[in-house]
């Protein structure tokens, strides 16, 4: 089985966790974990967890955001960090004392039952890698922080099962924000993050009979709403409105089933 949840996402913060149980063992894998330790703790035991559960670490790109508490966590859990070179090298090339490991893209991930498949994504970070996560029988995408979608992302996200995905912005809160020029720019631009309509559009291309679960994320607390992002996955996905599910920042998601 494989299910996974968000921890928390937004500008504040982003961990999820996926996990697969397969013959009595269960697998799991932290993506991001960009909380202090002790809010890393508290949100772990809402999932009924431990920092100690985690079989592995996967950060994405070296914004504070996602890779927060990393090095406090390998340290006092010894757990293994994977990143790319080009993350690490944009943090200080840290010392994680042997448990770092270096991914790159095309290399999978063993990580007790799940396959780790990372992906380049573009994205204004030094190498950023979004993930797709397998048990054999399920998988998951995970795709936040770029600012398009490449012929290789999508490539990436066929035939999934799950998909958390992120759609950050509307475009006219955007433009009609306080946000300074250089920001807006930044964040719209195609290095920047998913607006809603760009995210609807990906969730359209990749939309299967079999993709279960779509789970919106990395929303803006500025410059978007849940009801809007709702709306464009129902839209997208030919749903319900009242069935679309968002990850919020201070509560992130439920366990999803795939």
């Amino acid at each position: 089985m494989l299910r996974f949840r968000s921890l928390g996402s937004g500008s504040t913060g982003n961990a999820t966790l996926v996990e697969a149980t397969s013959g009595g063992r269960t697998s799991r894998l932290l993506i991001d974990c960009g909380f202090t330790l002790r809010h890393l703790d508290a949100r772990l035991a809402r999932a009924g967890l431990a920092a100690a559960d985690i079989d592995a670490v996967f950060i994405t790109h070296e914004h504070g955001d996602h890779i927060g508490c990393a090095h406090a966590l390998s340290r006092r859990e010894r757990i293994p960090v994977w990143m790319s070179e080009g993350t690490w090298l944009a943090t200080g090339a840290r010392d994680f004392e042997g448990r770092l490991h270096l991914a790159r893209d095309g290399l999978d991930i063993q990580v007790g039952d799940l396959v780790v498949q990372p992906f380049t994504v573009p994205h204004d970070a030094r190498e950023p890698l979004q993930l797709r996560c397998t048990d054999g029988a399920r998988s998951l995408g995970v795709l936040t922080d770029l600012g398009h979608a490449t012929p290789h992302v999508l490539g990436r996200l066929m035939g999934l099962d799950g998909l958390l995905l992120e759609f950050n912005h509307d475009g006219d809160m955007l433009a009609g924000s306080a946000y300074p020029p250089f920001l807006k720019q930044r964040v719209g631009g195609n290095y920047g993050h998913l607006s809603n309509a760009a995210a609807a559009a990906i969730a359209r291309t990749v939309l299967h009979s079999g993709l279960r679960h779509v789970l919106g994320a990395h929303l803006s607390e500025q410059n978007n709403r849940p009801d809007i992002v709702r709306r464009a996955m129902a839209e997208a996905l030919g749903s319900n409105e009242d069935e679309m599910l968002t990850a919020t920042a201070a509560e992130g998601s439920p366990w999803l089933d795939l």
